[in-house]
């Protein structure tokens, strides 16, 4: 029987322990060259925070306390961005938390943490939010475009935290520049033309509670359907206008804010199909 030169028998030993992977100790072998047509990527959200920390507060508490990101991206003139997570597993950002049917979104979320103060009381109770460097920006933009044709994340679902748990969570507040995300074809935004249409319907005649909750409820958040403006729904609201109107996030349910969430939540028009040829005129 003929022999394989050396070289030739090291490259058929190579090929053949690529189609297994080395058992761990203990363990089997576990052959991966075959590759299921029936699935994908676990993740269906990115989820935005703010830190409420300087740089090294910020990294010692995502790697060394209980709670984690896959991101953390800092701030300065030159911002980096730190990989925490590997995108596989589930960062421990999102908490108690819920967007349309899903419940604890860690497990179908990718967290970025953006270093930034925050906020700070002033003496009469008000709060003062800290704007976003666009150098910042600058770098969140390509991650996200990133995450998103990796996992094709719809520009619904990047969110902040205060859209997953607005019962209880802020970040990452009304200075967050979304429209730049917007602009950058990554999250949905209502279209200012029918905005202002929509608001000169509503301007004499705004919505009551029931038709808040359950526009709210649609477009995602949890919100009790108990046809009041209770103080979960006043909530609600602000982390709604915290988002899409920024210049007033006081959780009044007013036309300009009923406006933006009935063009958010208008069915969008279905593209008529042409109908098939027939049989006869295919023949003329």
């Amino acid at each position: 029987m003929k022999r394989l030169p050396f070289a030739s028998t090291l490259a058929v030993l190579a090929l053949l322990a690529g189609c297994a992977t080395a058992p761990p100790p203990g363990g089997p072998a576990i052959d991966r060259t075959l590759v299921s047509k029936g699935q994908n990527s676990r993740v269906r959200f990115v989820v935005l925070h703010y830190t409420v920390a300087d740089v090294q507060r910020s990294i010692m508490l995502l790697t060394e306390k209980e709670v984690s990101a896959h991101y953390l991206l800092t701030d300065g003139a030159t911002p980096k961005i730190y990989g925490l997570v590997d995108e596989k597993n589930s960062a421990w950002h999102a908490g108690l938390s819920s967007w349309k049917n899903y419940t604890n979104l860690n497990n179908s979320s990718i967290g970025i943490e953006i270093v930034n103060p925050g906020f700070t009381e002033t003496p009469d109770g008000k709060r003062t939010y800290y704007p976003f460097p666009q150098a910042q920006i600058d770098l969140l933009v390509p991650l996200l475009k990133d995450i998103v044709a990796r996992h094709q994340v719809a520009p619904e679902n990047i969110l902040g935290h205060s859209d997953i748990a607005p019962q209880r969570k802020q970040d990452p507040g009304p200075l967050f520049p979304w429209k730049q995300l917007a602009d950058a074809g990554l999250v949905a935004w209502p279209e200012a033309g029918q905005v202002a249409a929509m608001r000169s319907k509503y301007e004499n005649n705004v919505p009551d509670a029931v038709w808040f909750q359950k526009r709210l409820a649609q477009h995602g958040y949890a919100v009790p359907q108990t046809g009041v403006f209770d103080e979960a729904t006043h909530n609600v609201l602000v982390a709604f206008q915290t988002k899409y109107r920024q210049a007033n996030y006081d959780g009044v349910p007013d036309a300009e804010s009923a406006a933006i969430l009935d063009v958010l939540t208008a069915p969008k028009p279905k593209i008529a199909q042409p109908a098939p040829a027939s049989a006869a005129s295919a023949a003329q």
